[in-house]
């Protein structure tokens, strides 16, 4: 994979980022390429990617990789539905009690010969680790425990006796694993002590597919550029491209965590001001129908319900912005969210909320702002819509940092902590 995306003037002027925050509390080791991971659970690569990420990093640090996995169709919001509201459990318990099934008759295949080293139980594994454990009592399981099922249930407006359910549900999954992989240091400090001396930071990462369609936008802009170069004539100057608004790409589930109303608020600000932002807003949820409220009768916003996962990554690259997250709350406060990375790994500038945990992973790699100010996000995109080399520095700095995210790159200290062919149960040898 080249070295260099976003725009194109970045092509020589990417530098290293620094290294992704992944630590490990426990020793770590060579990796054997001979150790073999089972990706295990009913977890969904294509609407969630951190397990696609994960699979692929180990692979790419010299790990064997299988499968089986039997996704439960359910998306994360509405397994949180399920969870607040105990009268929907049934459809939670007929959906897990059949791939659960199914996943208990094929793990027949990984016996004897072909069992696994390390289980690995993707993300949302809350219920699958326990089928895991039961399966492979004597394997090293690692869980992918990117959602605290508590944190979200409390950032989507609930607490009392629900709250507290699910934070017990929370402590017994993260009891089962022997590695409990988390995203960020502020999530490994609100583990329990016993699964915090467990656990290893591992950012979220973006798939290889989004660095491709990263790439590819690089190629077809330098292409455009040859091409009018190529009409100006022999000896003109390089032609100047076309001006032309920027535009700014926002995809989510318009949870609270988000921030979606303050990012309504920004465009609004902006489309009152001037017409040079245009904004595509991807996605459904909470706070859908306030962002549209807000931006009743702006005609420089493109709104989409929904855009295949598959299209996702090359619909972003032909964006000069990708907004992260502007949320308020204490989850908001505490995460590095997916469509940073990805905006990043795709080649676009990235504006998101100045949070610790985000300065510390990206540092000059995104524009920061402060979380909840609708004034200050608007003028952080006014100034990249009114300011092409304020605009091409970003995306450079955001280009220096996509190598620093790749699969390889941010599983390592996983990778190197996981268990060699025959050795104990990860917990056993601790």
């Amino acid at each position: 994979m080249p070295a260099a995306t976003g725009a194109p003037g970045c092509a020589q002027s990417a530098r290293p980022a620094a290294q992704p925050e992944g630590t490990a509390t426990a020793p770590t080791r060579t990796v054997s390429p001979r150790t073999r991971v089972l990706g295990f659970g009913t977890y969904d690569a294509r609407a969630h990617p951190r397990v696609a990420v994960l699979l692929e990093g180990l692979r790419g640090n010299g790990l064997t990789v299988r499968e089986l996995d039997r996704p439960l169709g359910l998306a994360t919001a509405q397994r949180v539905a399920i969870l607040q509201q105990p009268w929907r459990l049934p459809v939670l318990a007929g959906r897990l009690a059949a791939r659960w099934s199914a996943l208990a008759l094929g793990s027949r295949r990984f016996r004897g010969a072909h069992a696994p080293d390390v289980l690995l139980v993707g993300y949302m594994g809350h219920f699958d680790v326990l089928l895991a454990r039961a399966l492979f009592p004597r394997t090293t399981i690692v869980l992918d425990h990117l959602v605290f099922a508590s944190g979200t249930a409390r950032d989507r407006g609930e607490a009392g006796t629900r709250v507290r359910l699910l934070k017990v549900l929370d402590t017994l999954a993260t009891r089962t694993a022997d590695v409990v992989v988390v995203d960020t240091r502020e999530h490994a400090a609100r583990l329990e002590p016993g699964a915090r001396a467990r656990a290893v930071v591992v950012p979220v990462g973006a798939p290889r597919q989004w660095h491709d369609s990263g790439q590819r936008e690089l190629e077809n802009q330098l292409a455009r550029e040859r091409d009018r170069d190529h009409a100006a004539g022999p000896g003109s100057p390089p032609a100047a491209a076309p001006a032309r608004a920027l535009s700014v790409v926002f995809y989510g589930m318009f949870t609270p965590l988000q921030g979606t109303p303050t990012i309504a608020r920004a465009l609004r600000i902006l489309a009152d001001r001037a017409d040079n932002v245009r904004a595509t807003l991807i996605g459904t949820g909470q706070d859908r129908c306030e962002c549209e409220r807000v931006l009743r009768g702006v005609d420089t916003v493109e709104w989409h319900d929904w855009v295949e996962p598959a299209r996702l990554p090359d619909l972003v690259a032909r964006h000069d912005v990708c907004l992260g997250i502007m949320g308020t709350t204490s989850k908001a406060l505490d995460v590095v969210p997916n469509k940073v990375y990805q905006g990043i790994a795709a080649g676009c500038a990235v504006v998101t909320s100045d949070t610790p945990p985000q300065r510390r992973a990206l540092g000059q790699a995104a524009v920061l702002v402060p979380p909840g100010s609708a004034e200050a996000l608007a003028q952080a995109l006014e100034t990249l819509a009114s300011s092409p080399q304020a605009l091409e520095q970003a995306r450079c700095r955001a280009a220096a940092a996509a190598q620093t995210f790749t699969p390889v790159r941010v599983v390592r200290p996983l990778a190197h902590m996981l268990p060699v062919p025959g050795g104990t149960r990860r917990r056993e040898a601790s």
